[in-house]
């Protein structure tokens, strides 16, 4: 395999993208076949990424909290069709009746009904989320099952649930019963156990208006810790994404582990969401399982190719940094296809002026996502945190940013008019019509 032209492309990201530093790292059948670092770790020191650089991994976090949740069904102490109040029995959401409608399966898959909630990094205990819950009204999309939308705040109700049925912390549970045994032993949850290791990266945020990188701390993130508080480094992931090309059987079953991969619930016209995995089943014969995560100072992307048993990880020291790209670029230079290769490709669709009229609006959540999608001189284009995409139709209800082949559905009532608008995983509500 020729890494040449990956590399070449990810050193000219380093600079249009603003990225200081990042590590990648890919296997097959068990070997590593390439590994390096790329720019520094830390601005002021100038030291070096290595493959060995702790990183935050956000929301790649989330498979391992899935992951636990598989061990213990396997080992008879739970079922994934539960309804969450069997195990929390104080669980409530206000307009949601019955609340046994919540079953586990909807955390793991982000379908329990509620759209993105503001985010509550102080609550630190379990028992002040659950009163979070139960004393705030939030917007609810529909049923339980209906719509897939990345809900943090449910999804940490699996770190309750693990707390209780194993009496341990759940930091403590992950780190000893799936990081241990991997022998993951640079990764861990605790920021004061960051604080002790050597070779850690330091987190920036770019500033466009100012043109310089801002240094962050690392988050402390209270109970959303189950959803994006692990910090590794590649080479680790690598041994984490081994346990699934190699089907498992160091703790946990093929067959169980399989159950985390399946498509529950459709992303877009090619792609599904399993258990904290987003899943595309035809990429060129094989199957693409992966995950993202973003914080302030993070972009991650991990995932694995079972047909081929190829483990790819991803790690930056920045945010809002396309490293579902990069990781995709390494599959497909370690499969041997064309370097810029895509998921998929959306076709194009003609509308009436009319009808690119009716998806002009503001799309929100309260977790701080703002989509704005606006008309001007015949053409739709969005706006995102300043920056604007141009957009075309790929059908009647989705539109695309064609600059990354990123759809956008909407979703529209009886008057047929749009209320919502799925994306980046998340349910955006309709908050007017300008």
């Amino acid at each position: 395999m020729d890494w040449r032209l990956f590399e070449k492309r990810l050193h000219q990201r380093t600079e249009t993208e603003h990225i200081p530093g990042a590590a990648v790292a890919v296997s097959k059948n068990g070997e590593i076949i390439y590994y390096k670092g790329f720019g520094v770790k830390d601005l002021e020191s100038m030291e070096p990424i290595t493959p060995k650089t702790i990183f935050g991994i956000a929301s790649v976090t989330k498979s391992f909290t899935a992951l636990a949740i598989m061990k213990l069904e396997e080992e008879g102490k739970l079922s994934l069709h539960d309804p969450v109040i069997k195990y929390i029995p104080e669980f409530h959401i206000p307009n949601i009746d019955p609340i046994e409608s919540i079953k586990i399966h909807h955390l793991l898959t982000h379908t329990t009904g509620l759209a993105p909630m503001e985010r509550s990094e102080e609550l630190n205990q379990f028992h002040e989320h659950l009163t979070y819950l139960a004393e705030t009204n939030h917007d609810i999309l529909g049923e339980p099952g209906e719509f897939l939308s990345y809900c943090n705040d449910t999804f940490l109700l699996l770190g309750a649930i693990i707390e209780r049925l194993t009496g341990r912390l759940f930091r403590r549970y992950i780190t000893e019963e799936l990081l241990y045994p991997l022998q993951m032993h640079r990764s861990t949850l605790s920021i004061e156990e960051i604080s002790k290791l050597d070779d850690v990266s330091t987190p920036y945020v770019y500033n466009p208006e100012k043109e310089r990188y801002e240094k962050q701390c690392w988050p402390t993130l209270g109970n959303y810790e189950v959803g994006g508080g692990i910090r590794s480094n590649v080479l680790d992931l690598l041994k984490y994404g081994g346990l699934y090309v190699n089907q498992g059987e160091v703790f946990i079953s093929k067959k169980q582990l399989e159950k985390m991969w399946q498509p529950y619930v459709q992303i877009n016209r090619n792609s599904f969401y399993g258990y904290a995995l987003e899943i595309t089943p035809k990429y060129h014969g094989v199957t693409l399982v992966e995950h993202s995560g973003g914080q302030p100072g993070v972009s991650s992307n991990f995932g694995f190719i079972p047909e081929q048993k190829l483990v790819v990880a991803v790690l930056t020291n920045t945010s809002e940094v396309p490293a579902k790209d990069i990781w995709l670029e390494l599959v497909n230079t370690a499969l041997g296809l064309p370097i810029e290769e895509k998921r998929s490709v959306e076709p194009t669709l003609e509308l009436t002026e009319e009808r690119k009229q009716g998806f002009v609006g503001t799309y929100q959540s309260n977790e701080g996502t703002c989509l704005q999608i606006v008309f001007e001189n015949g053409s739709l284009k969005a706006k995102i945190e300043n920056k604007v995409f141009s957009l075309r139709a790929s059908d009647k209800s989705t539109l695309v940013i064609t600059d990354y082949e990123k759809p956008i559905r909407f979703y529209f009532n009886q008057k047929n008019e749009t209320w919502a608008a799925f994306f980046g995983l998340r349910m955006l509500i309709k908050t007017d019509g300008h």
